[in-house]
């Protein structure tokens, strides 16, 4: 399975918009088509699409990464103030002043890329964090309209993102982060430098993309996979997923039957889910059309599975992206309408290609070689690291999901009290984590709470190792806005602040379908742990304050 790594608004990518069904005006003369159709392998059919051709697949593909793109970048609008901004609970102008003492001017661009860099002295960024998020958003969303981009859009996309994840912090450490990076940085690659036709003549997809998405999803299958065989040992007795949709970070409501399965049915999972990682990757290297389908297929379908069974961010919807590389146009014709066809036909007549694109073709392939070599190794490796970059623009990255699952599900509870001495509390509520036994579980996959997933982590640690944990309680005893935005109730907003804030540490698990507690409407069962953090107040609050440089 693919998340919990210790450390995707949905629209329907199967049918185009109206936009699709609209010939490309300008593409009616000589024109160039894939390497591949050379190939003798490559079939022409009545549509004169190819089997191994893809245009088409190109379209889907810039809408679905679009699609991501988008959503990562809302995700950034909605949260990124209220946890890196001026004032929020890791403010980027400490983490940037610390850095800078380490790097000339030059060099912080080159170890730590990031567009924030230019805005020194940091302390005014909420309304670059706003603008990186909008002009991301903006850009995402005539790319999904358009259904092409052109590689200054892509690269736009991609330094943008880039300065986020750069200076995200605890808050953008999730593997899917340098997944996205790697997957927009080729996509500079896939796309014409300037045209933004959808079927431009003289830019057929490059052979180098292909085989590079095709490279990227064999090494997060594999590497996937590996990581669990060399891991935790439930999943070499295969009982690994009896405990999956319980103690995944943030469950849905399907996660919860799913749960409720015999035991020989999660074994199979598990078993199924070796097969799909490790056998099923290796069909991309057969030399027949219908091998790569099959395994477009299998992995599409196991991440569809993933989506439906857990709210893992847009980490399995951005899985699918490469996985569709293996489609061609041939299977892809019956989505797009005759005109489109028509334009297709008259693209793909003489295989002509730009030499400047095929020095820029063999230029990045090299540098995929190169840099594939410690990854290479790592997956070669008994020590293998998951979701590590060698180099700091997370060109090729190591992957891997799950290495240990687990067990117990322990939650840390927030609760104020306005009283003095404390004796009546009200529990904070989150938006997807589990609190309120009878609340139903989320279901909000692509879209992320960071914070959520952060008190996933931090209920196996210390509040010690989280110390936006306790920035974030000292907000909550002002009743600061931005802070009570991150969850779901607030039981003082809008009135007086609590005098106290304490953090409970509780052992959750699922309720069994059709027993008391289920029919009483409770989803979870939770039993009292102990003391997390004990009650503080903000004047108990002053010296960590003061020793982070908190406002």
């Amino acid at each position: 399975m693919q998340s919990n790594v210790h450390q995707r608004k949905r629209t329907d990518m199967n049918h185009p918009s109206n936009d699709d069904m609209t010939p490309d005006a300008g593409n009616t003369g000589t024109s160039s088509t894939n390497d591949y159709s050379k190939s003798k392998d490559c079939v022409k059919t009545t549509t004169a699409t190819q089997s191994c051709s893809y245009w088409l697949t190109r379209i889907v593909f810039i809408r679905s990464l679009a699609f991501i793109y988008f959503v990562a970048f809302l995700v950034a609008f909605n949260q990124n103030k209220q946890l890196l901004g001026d004032n929020g609970l890791l403010p980027l102008r400490l983490h940037l002043g610390q850095l800078s003492s380490h790097f000339t001017s030059l060099n912080r661009y080159f170890n730590i890329p990031t567009l924030f860099w230019a805005v020194d002295p940091w302390n005014e960024v909420d309304i670059w964090l706003d603008a990186f998020a909008i002009l991301g958003m903006s850009i995402s969303i005539f790319m999904i309209i358009a259904g092409s981009a052109n590689s200054i859009l892509m690269l736009v996309l991609w330094i943008l993102y880039h300065s986020l994840v750069n200076v995200g912090q605890r808050w953008y450490s999730f593997g899917w982060e340098s997944q996205l990076l790697e997957t927009g940085f080729l996509a500079i690659w896939l796309v014409p430098f300037l045209s933004l036709r959808r079927l431009p003549s003289n830019c057929p997809p490059p052979w180098v993309a292909i085989w590079g998405y095709r490279w990227l999803l064999f090494r997060m299958m594999i590497g996937a996979g590996l990581i669990k065989i060399r891991g935790d040992q439930c999943w070499r007795d295969l009982t690994c997923m009896n405990y999956h949709y319980e103690t995944q970070p943030v469950p849905n409501p399907v996660a919860y039957y799913l749960h409720q399965a015999p035991d020989w049915w999660h074994s199979f999972e598990t078993l199924t889910n070796h097969v799909v990682e490790l056998v099923i990757p290796w069909l991309m290297a057969v030399p027949f059309r219908g091998a790569r389908v099959l395994c477009a297929i299998v992995q599409i379908s196991f991440q569809i599975i993933l989506i439906i069974s857990g709210n893992l961010s847009f980490l399995n919807w951005l899985t699918i992206l490469p996985a569709i590389w293996l489609i061609d146009d041939k299977s892809l014709a019956c989505l797009f309408s005759k005109s489109t066809l028509t334009s297709l036909r008259q693209v793909s007549n003489k295989p002509t290609t730009n030499l400047l694109r095929k020095a820029f073709n063999i230029l990045i392939a090299l540098l995929l070689g190169y840099l594939s070599y410690p990854v290479i190794l790592n997956l070669m490796s008994n020590h293998q690291a998951m979701n590590t970059s060698f180099e700091p623009f997370r060109i090729l990255n190591t992957y891997g999901a799950f290495g240990s699952i687990t067990k117990t599900r322990t939650e840390v509870v927030l609760e104020g009290s306005a009283t003095n001495p404390p004796t009546v509390w009200k529990e904070y509520e989150f938006y997807c984590k589990p609190g309120n036994v009878s609340r139903s579980p989320c279901l909000i996959t692509p879209y992320h709470y960071r914070l959520d997933w952060l008190m996933w982590f931090a209920a196996f640690q210390s509040y010690q190792h989280n110390p936006w944990l306790v920035h974030l309680i000292g907000k909550l005893l002002e009743n600061d806005e931005q802070a009570s935005g991150l969850i779901a109730a607030n039981p003082f907003r809008g009135g007086s602040p609590p005098k106290y804030i304490r953090a409970s540490h509780f052992v959750y698990r699922y309720t069994d379908v059709g027993s008391a507690e289920a029919n009483e409407g409770r989803w979870w069962a939770r039993q009292y742990r102990g003391v997390y953090m004990q009650p503080v107040s903000l004047r108990d609050l002053k010296g960590v304050y003061k020793q982070f440089g908190w406002k």
